[in-house]
């Protein structure tokens, strides 16, 4: 539990600094869960029903389009995974998540957090900046797919999160990026 007062709320007070209360109340609604690699965290074509903080490890969020699973987004260490389409509608999303690496997660239920969100406003406005920071992340990921080269979004990518090469496979980094294996063999080659 004091891990996740190390790592979680260092984050959260990021967006917002939070009541001693708020705190202690969305410490109790926290639950933590280690689980192995290639454990499918949202199954595609369910409803997401939880926010999940990454404590350790590493999630990639996928779908299937003609049959082949594209990759759409990575979560690491200090980020937050989840289908936010289904997590927000409470319906079904056709992304799944599933565990890259062995993980320590703290899982947040929509419910819970929704009580929370009824009792204490700086945890309501702590998940409103959150959304909002999710929506910008969609947002460039947007943009880059369509306007950047594949070399720009191969570059963004080493700047953010230079470590992905050594942890993800490369075929999954490519669906990422939008690109084939072949022509990220090529990138990479080149710088």
């Amino acid at each position: 539990f004091t891990i996740i007062m190390d790592a979680f709320f260092p984050l959260v007070s990021q967006y917002i600094s939070l009541s001693p209360e708020s705190r202690e109340a969305l410490a109790a609604i926290l639950k933590e869960m280690e689980l192995p690699k290639g454990h499918v965290l949202v199954k595609p074509d369910s409803t997401c029903r939880y926010v999940y903080f990454i404590e350790k490890g590493l999630t990639r969020t996928f779908y299937y389009k003609d049959g082949k699973d594209v990759t759409d987004w990575f979560s690491a260490e200090n980020m937050f995974a989840c289908s936010i389409i289904s997590f927000l509608t409470r319906t079904p999303d056709r992304r799944g998540i599933e565990l890259l690496e062995d993980s320590v997660l703290w899982a947040i239920h929509h419910d819970d957090l929704e009580k929370l969100y009824g009792q204490y406003h700086d945890i309501e406005r702590f998940g409103r900046l959150l959304v909002s920071n999710g929506i910008i992340q969609v947002q460039q990921r947007f943009d880059d797919l369509h306007f950047a080269t594949a070399a720009e979004r191969y570059h963004t990518l080493m700047n953010t999160h230079p470590d992905f090469i050594q942890r993800i496979p490369l075929g999954m980094i490519a669906s990422y990026l939008g690109i084939t294996q072949e022509t990220l063999s090529r990138i990479r080659a080149k710088h």
